[in-house]
């Protein structure tokens, strides 16, 4: 991953291949943000003035590269638009500046260093421009570059391979010896090297990541870090009971699994659970998925590798919170073996379920799950899951909804997942809509009325959370992967979508805050 520096030099005499500088739209023209007066004094202080010559205006993820002026040693000078000028000096959104440090650490890779001149002032300044300079460093080129076996032995490729990221962020005009600063950094260190691991998982292909092989990822993570990984493979399953997860992987030759990673602290007073969705592919099983909906559905598993990611990520930065991660793994295929409409599954919970549709699967998985995270009695649950087109019909690509049995732990949730930069929203649950859920032949069905089926599979899953736990429910369908162009720290691929919130919401937790 691109390595990340608190540099003591300035912006004029630190040796990197650019020097990155912020600038907000005025009334009048770009204006530069703090952090770049030395690389505007280098242009007679006439930054602003080349800029909008230019044609830069200081929008939100606009970006302008220029030859650097002399007495500069960095041969490039990249300014990025942060938006509008703020009402109060020294005052940008911390979102504002993840995003800007994002789009200029994405274009420049390929570099070795880069120093980021971007406003630093403050602790939560300095660990913002940090999380959005590593996030936007990211790409995923595992499997490119691979050597052409048809070329000439004694032929010179001319295909160097995939284009990588910027090799180091230098982050200027923090103060190195802060311990503030150092824990800032570090923390931003520990959080996005575990995003960019779930973006990775995201965006490996299914031949490669199922059950069973993510379940090896997760334990070879869990001795490095000291979480405590149980796996349950398939014979383990059926004698638990857990016919959900076992229904909807039982169509695959890759079986499932119910992973358990329990990470402890011996001051924690409060317990967390996190429950994610993790089918490895979803095909929609006997209930086909038509043309053209096929060709992403490796990124069904988005909720799982969030859950990973936050388990992990807890863990390194030493919380004092118990925090339990429950990884529902199954493949979704059609098969001579697969679940059809019609058949009756008998949950882990004991209540049987007629399955409708096949491609109603991750409220199956994550039934057995809520319900096994739920007998260990956890302060709160929250799942996670790309769990319906619905959800992205009421609110788009970017935004993940929020659904609870508990209106305050909800706002809670909504809160953190907004202070962090990652848009979401709180939906309801309505009674009325649970009606249309009723079965002659079971207890319930996994299909219900059409409309509003976001909120029809949130109120499934609430059937499967134990009394008296608070537990929210995160539908991230949308912005799990992000199909067009990156933008901000936004990369082509998978997300690595509430990896952000689940982590806050922990560290809250263990400060005694859990809402």
């Amino acid at each position: 991953m691109t390595a990340l520096t608190l540099s003591t030099a300035g912006a004029a005499t630190l040796r990197a291949d650019a020097l990155v500088v912020g600038v907000a739209k005025g009334v009048k023209g770009p204006v530069l943000a703090p952090g770049s007066e030395a690389v505007d004094k280098a242009f007679d202080g006439k930054l602003a003035a080349v800029l909008a010559t230019l044609g830069a205006t200081g929008a939100e993820g606009e970006l302008t590269k220029l030859p650097a002026a002399s007495g500069l040693k960095a041969p490039v000078v990249v300014a990025v638009g942060l938006g509008a000028v703020p009402d109060k000096e020294d005052s940008y959104d911390a979102e504002a500046l993840r995003r800007a440090a994002g789009t200029a650490a994405h274009a420049l890779s390929g570099s070795k260093k880069a120093g980021f001149a971007l406003p630093a002032g403050s602790v939560e300044d300095a660990a913002a421009v940090a999380e959005g300079a590593l996030l936007g460093s990211y790409a995923f080129t595992a499997y490119q570059g691979g050597e052409n076996k048809l070329a000439p032995k004694d032929a010179k490729s001319k295909d160097s391979g995939p284009k990588q990221p910027l090799a180091e962020v230098a982050l200027l005009g923090g103060k190195p010896r802060d311990k503030a600063y150092k824990a800032a950094v570090e923390r931003a260190l520990a959080l996005v090297e575990e995003i960019n691991r779930a973006r990775d998982l995201i965006n490996t292909p299914p031949n490669d990541l199922y059950p069973e092989s993510f379940a090896a990822v997760a334990a070879t993570a869990g001795k490095e870090h000291g979480i405590k990984v149980q796996v349950l493979d398939e014979k383990a399953l059926v004698k638990g009971g857990y016919g959900g997860i076992l229904g909807v992987g039982q169509g695959s030759t890759h079986g499932p699994r119910l992973v358990k990673l329990a990470y402890t602290h011996p001051k924690a007073e409060k317990t967390l659970a996190l429950v994610g969705k993790g089918i490895t592919y979803d095909s929609g099983g006997i209930s086909l998925k038509p043309a053209g909906h096929n060709e992403t559905m490796k990124c069904d598993m988005s909720g799982a590798a969030a859950v990973f990611a936050a388990v992990v990520t807890a863990a390194r930065l030493g919380l004092k919170v118990n925090v339990t991660g429950w990884l529902a793994l199954a493949e979704n295929m059609p098969s001579g073996n697969a679940t059809r409409p019609g058949d009756v599954l008998r949950m882990y919970s004991g209540k049987t379920v007629e399955v409708l549709n096949t491609d109603a699967e991750g409220r199956l998985v994550l039934a057995d799950a809520l319900t096994r995270a739920s007998e260990e009695k956890p302060d709160a649950i929250v799942d996670v899951a790309t769990l319906t087109g619905a959800m992205v019909m009421a609110l788009g690509n970017r935004t993940f909804g929020i659904m609870a049995n508990d209106d305050a732990f909800r706002t809670s949730v909504h809160e953190i997942a907004e202070e962090v930069g990652e848009a979401s929203w709180p939906m309801p649950l309505p009674a009325d809509l649970r009606k249309g859920m009723d079965s002659p032949t079971a207890d319930m069905a996994n299909m219900g009325e059409r409309m509003g089926g976001g909120l029809v599979a949130g109120l499934f899953l609430k059937e499967f959370v134990g009394e008296g736990i608070a537990w929210a429910h995160l539908d991230i369908a949308g912005p799990a992967y992000h199909e067009g162009a990156p933008y901000g720290y936004t990369p082509k691929g998978g997300t690595g979508s509430a990896v952000r919130t689940l982590v806050r919401l922990a560290e809250r937790t263990a400060d005694g805050d859990l809402g």
